[in-house]
């Protein structure tokens, strides 16, 4: 193992530099206009990426595992809160057809990348599983079909490189497109026409969403327990399911799929929480703070993602998996915005609903936070949650569709 500033075994610095660099992209977020048009998302990732290929953090530790193990499981009931089922068909159908699009152009890219390089990359339907996953929920997918189909070590490293390249790299481009004349001639822009009227172009809206809230130590309470409890109830039901559907070689294409939507935490987790807080949906509403506490957990794992980004293991190992997930981008990116111009979608709904696919609802919701459009935050906050639903479906068959091949 490589020599780093910080040993692998020093859990508590690398705790103290997970919480504290996440606290510091948050602070920076709602501090200054240029971390809010970056986001705090891509400050925590990017720090991250930076100082583990200065070798000031190693690429591997126990801490970071301890992330994958603990942090998101319960990070996703905290943040599907606000997924009533009902509250999203209501208030937030717009924003769902766009991001269905969207979503439906990552599956049309994984599905063309998988053709064009399944030969020429090795293990490549687990990570086209995985990274159709992540690319209609954010990382919480990635890290959900990770935990599913446990790929070799290297090969996951290298793709999280290539994910989290790619993503960094998509997200300045979305923040390029609506500051360009081309964007601004050919697609509606109602919001940023809005902001430009009221002459808040340039402010730093992320501050006034984020702004102080009426939290009580009941509220922490319910908050944590409840997490606790449906992180417990859905582990151990799929833990029972997997053992009674039968599945492997001898297992039927059907019974294998059964076993793995059904056999799998992640899925259940999120399954079990949506209907949980859209049949009590007045307990989980009352609950407050609830998506703080998810999202300060949720940026603890975009420092995580960040850290095994190591350029030279991709650059060795797989510089070709750069090309997949990149045509994977690039659909997503053509099909929404084609077909969403092709609907007359705003370009600012288009940016949210791609970014909610590609990067997850926090990234979106903080997108739209830092552009101060105000009106479409909620709604990809609701819409943007059922990817971590979806996508970890569609994540699962597409790894069967690509088996077969």
């Amino acid at each position: 193992m490589e020599q780093t500033l910080i040993g692998a075994d020093d859990t508590w610095l690398l705790w103290a530099f997970l919480a504290g660099w996440a606290a510091i992209s948050i602070y920076l977020e709602q501090k200054y206009a240029w971390a809010s048009k970056v986001t705090g998302a891509i400050i925590a990732l990017v720090g991250a990426l930076i100082l583990a290929n200065l070798r000031v953090i190693p690429t591997d530790a126990p801490a970071y595992d301890a992330v994958w193990t603990y942090v998101i499981p319960l990070a996703i009931p905290l943040l599907l809160f606000q997924a009533n089922l009902k509250k999203v068909l209501n208030e937030s159908g717009r924003m769902l057809f766009i991001f269905l699009i969207s979503a439906t152009g990552t599956v049309v890219g994984a599905y063309i990348a998988f053709f064009l390089l399944k030969d020429a990359i090795p293990n490549l339907a687990i990570i086209g599983a995985m990274e159709t996953g992540s690319y209609i929920g954010g990382g919480v997918n990635f890290a959900a079909l990770s935990g599913k189909f446990n790929p070799p070590g290297e090969l996951a490293a290298s793709a999280i490189v290539a994910d989290n390249l790619l993503m960094a790299l998509y997200f300045f481009v979305l923040i390029l497109m609506p500051t360009l004349a081309f964007f601004r001639k050919k697609f509606r822009t109602p919001y940023i026409d809005e902001r430009e009227r009221e002459g808040k172009r340039n402010e730093n809206t992320a501050s006034d969403y984020w702004k102080r809230n009426d939290i009580s130590l009941k509220d922490i309470a319910l908050a944590s327990g409840s997490a606790f409890a449906l992180v417990a109830l859905s582990f151990k039901l799929a833990e029972w399911l997997d053992e009674i559907i039968p599945s492997g070689e001898n297992a039927s294409f059907i019974l294998n799929l059964v076993n793995g939507l059904f056999g799998d935490g992640y899925l259940m987790l999120t399954t079990i929480t949506v209907i949980a807080v859209t049949v009590f949906s007045r307990f989980f509403e009352s609950i407050h703070g609830a998506q703080e506490l998810g999202t300060y957990l949720i940026y603890i794992f975009f420092v995580v993602i960040g850290v095994p980004a190591s350029i030279p293991l991709l650059i060795n190992n797989a510089p070709l998996l750069v090309v997949f997930v990149g045509i994977i981008v690039l659909f997503n990116m053509l099909i929404t915005f084609g077909v969403g111009r092709l609907f007359n979608f705003s370009l600012e709904e288009m940016i949210v609903a791609s970014n909610a696919n590609v990067g997850g609802p926090t990234t979106a919701a903080a997108f739209a936070i830092a552009k101060g459009w105000t009106k479409l935050i909620v709604p990809i906050m609701l819409v943007g949650t059922l990817g971590y639903i979806i996508g970890n479906y569609i994540g699962s068959m597409m790894y069967y569709v690509f088996m077969n091949m």
